[in-house]
């Protein structure tokens, strides 16, 4: 971060040799005020012309423009060490049409620091930061709404010119918990959003559910917004859905899930990232089955099969946002898993005689890891005080048994089928699956023994 400090000061220093003026803007002076580190530097050069721009920071570092009709310049520093800044000039923009790209857009290196402040979308993200003065351009009074703990509009007529704000919104609202001025409340709930492509919502989406201590307060507004409805309406037949008071004393789905929600955040900060998005989806789509089949059965409210009710409406969610594989991670595959057997771990503690070959064969259907982490979660994140010990008595299980990532590898494969003069053809798969599944009962546990029973199914 310092180094990052010290080419900022050095890109201000060019410009203020070509008689300009460099400003930091956005999160980062944000961040900053409020005590928190930000890696991301971004620059606006007033007074300079777009062409000086290249030549200005050339010998800096590797400039790299990214974007067409307006160019942001990417400095990259010689040795590559102290991270890559932003660099444009203040930009005009006018809109022209429905979505993220109907707007126009030039750069005007003739503007002041308050009308390039003006296109912000909060108070809080419109102010900018001399590093050579170390002074704050706030002309909207940012710094005083950090201190409000105050979500506010720039400009309310130009504030709906993006509907991406109010998911914005939303995640500012979660990782900062601060509170939405109330006319800003309105012009998000004005705002339709079905001009958003998914990665645009779903980008949104993660910041929250990632970056948000307490994504519960994000996920609460969203439902007062009308934003959940727009973006997952999956999510709100949990409002008001009733549960037996004796396990979830806490009241309605919608809260069950909420608090749990929030509980993966606190307990799984240790993931890395494709990881953490699975554990986090799971979390918001566990329950989704319980609306359908709640009922009051012998005097009491039960939601049989909702694991796997809940598939269906979970897949509907990953759909709407588009999520498949992340970081070479399958995350849809893991979300629906975990959502069709999330009271595995409860139930098979519970039942005291579960086989190997149920670990291995759950291990098939999810990382047996991630679906005790979200079991976690979930028996926690309620009022009252339970039992929890049974994830860790899950876990242990499957570490013992080596799947608590993937199923045993098969040890008998095809080739060794064609060595004992099996034919190609479907019988090759038939003897594969009915060794395999030998070797998930812990019948077979050698190479050899998997190609003795080979030998004798061929028989």
């Amino acid at each position: 971060m310092a180094d990052q400090l010290q080419i900022a000061r050095r890109v201000a220093e060019a410009a203020a040799a070509e008689g300009g003026r460099a400003l930091v803007v956005g999160g980062w002076v944000r961040d900053r005020l409020l005590g928190r580190l930000s890696k991301d530097i971004d620059i606006e050069i007033f007074g300079v012309a777009q062409a000086r721009l290249p030549a200005l920071l050339g010998p800096l570092g590797r400039v790299e423009p990214v974007g067409q009709s307006f160019p942001v310049y990417k400095l990259i520093p010689p040795d590559g060490g102290a991270g890559e800044i932003d660099v444009a000039l203040p930009r005009r923009e006018s809109k022209r049409g429905r979505g993220h790209k109907g707007f126009e857009i030039h750069g005007d290196p003739t503007m002041t620091a308050a009308e390039a402040a003006r296109r912000r979308d909060f108070t809080i993200n419109a102010i900018a930061w001399d590093p050579l003065a170390d002074a704050y351009e706030d002309p909207f009074d940012g710094r005083g709404d950090l201190g409000r703990r105050l979500l506010r509009a720039v400009d309310p007529k130009t504030f709906p010119d993006d509907s991406l704000r109010a998911l914005r919104a939303v995640q500012f609202a979660a990782r900062f918990e601060f509170a939405l001025d109330e006319q800003t409340a309105a012009l998000c709930r004005d705002l339709p959003l079905d001009d958003l492509p998914a990665e645009r919502i779903w980008g949104e989406i993660e910041k929250l559910l990632l970056q948000a201590a307490h994504p519960s307060i994000g996920f609460r507004l969203a439902l007062a917004l009308g934003v959940l409805r727009q973006v997952m309406p999956e999510l709100l037949p949990l409002v008001g859905c009733e549960q037996e008071p004796e396990w979830h004393p806490e009241g309605d789905v919608w809260t069950h899930t909420l608090m749990v929600i929030d509980k993966a955040r606190e307990l799984n900060g240790d993931l890395d990232r494709p990881r953490l998005i699975t554990v986090m989806l799971g979390a918001v789509c566990h329950d989704l089955g319980k609306p359908p089949t709640t009922a009051f059965i012998d005097g009491r409210i039960r939601s049989l099969d909702h694991e796997q009710a809940g598939v269906a409406p979970a897949l509907l969610l990953l759909d709407r946002l588009n999520i498949h594989t992340i970081d070479g991670f399958d995350v849809r595959a893991q979300v629906v898993g975990l959502v069709a057997h999330h009271l595995k771990p409860g139930a098979f503690r519970k039942s005291g005689n579960v086989t190997d070959g149920a670990f291995r064969r759950l291990a098939q259907k999810v990382d047996l890891e991630l679906l005790a982490r979200l079991a976690r979660a979930d028996c926690l994140g309620r009022s009252g005080d339970f039992d929890c010990s049974a994830m860790d008595w899950f876990i242990e299980r499957a570490r013992a048994l080596g799947v608590e990532h993937r199923p045993p590898a098969p040890l008998l494969l095809g080739r060794h089928l064609l060595a004992l003069g099996l034919s190609p053809g479907p019988r090759i798969g038939e003897i594969l699956k009915q060794v395999y599944e030998q070797q998930l009962d812990g019948e077979i546990s050698s190479v050899d023994a998997a190609i003795e029973s080979a030998r004798r199914l061929m028989n």
